[in-house]
């Protein structure tokens, strides 16, 4: 079994990418569907999960007293939630992954294999216009705070620096193609786990 992580900018085609590498290898793939697995198994409400996606909580934000201690606020529980479903995930099947500090939860995993997304700005602005229908004049700023918001919750969850190279095994430019990337990714996978896929 194998796990590939990918994190991405926004509008890098980073989802596209993961999902068309999912079908070419033929495994499931989790994004919001990771979102619906976790609430169903923590019990927490869907519209919980959606709400503090990939979003970062200040640490005593919601914290509340309990008398021997603090309980966790309700973001930290919902990472949580995410972090355990994630490892159940890892142990009991092959799968592509999508943001949510996936690639920090399976750190330790022996096969998984961490990737990040990136694009040139224009060609994030460029996609933020066609496919998430982002009026062309608020796009870049749209493209800068989500990218902003995923750094501060990845760095925020994790002892590691969101896009950096040495976070991650390997960083790719989507500009070079959609399909083209999903190539580049699965070859690299197989050099990496030593497999045929």
């Amino acid at each position: 079994m194998f796990v590939v992580t990918i994190g991405r900018e926004y509008g890098s085609g980073g989802r596209f990418i993961a999902r068309k590498l999912a079908e070419t290898l033929n495994v499931p793939f989790y994004d919001n569907e990771l979102l619906a697995k976790a609430s169903q198994e923590s019990g927490i409400s869907p519209t919980v999960f959606q709400n503090y996606d990939e979003k970062k909580e200040g640490f005593f934000s919601g914290i509340i007293p309990n008398g021997l201690g603090f309980d966790l606020s309700l973001g930290q529980r919902v990472f949580l939630a995410q972090f355990e479903t994630i490892r159940k995930l890892a142990q009991s099947q092959s799968c592509v992954i999508v943001g949510r500090c996936a690639d920090y939860v399976l750190r330790e995993y022996p096969n998984a294999v961490h990737i990040f997304i990136t694009a040139s700005q224009e060609d994030c602005i460029t996609r933020a216009i066609k496919y998430y229908d982002i009026p062309a004049s608020k796009a870049k700023d749209v493209v800068i705070k989500m990218n902003k918001n995923r750094a501060s919750y990845y760095n925020f969850y994790s002892d590691k620096k969101w896009g950096r190279a040495d976070s991650y095994d390997l960083c790719i430019n989507s500009s070079v193609g959609i399909d083209e990337s999903v190539e580049i990714i699965k070859q690299y996978v197989e050099k990496k786990l030593q497999l045929k896929l």
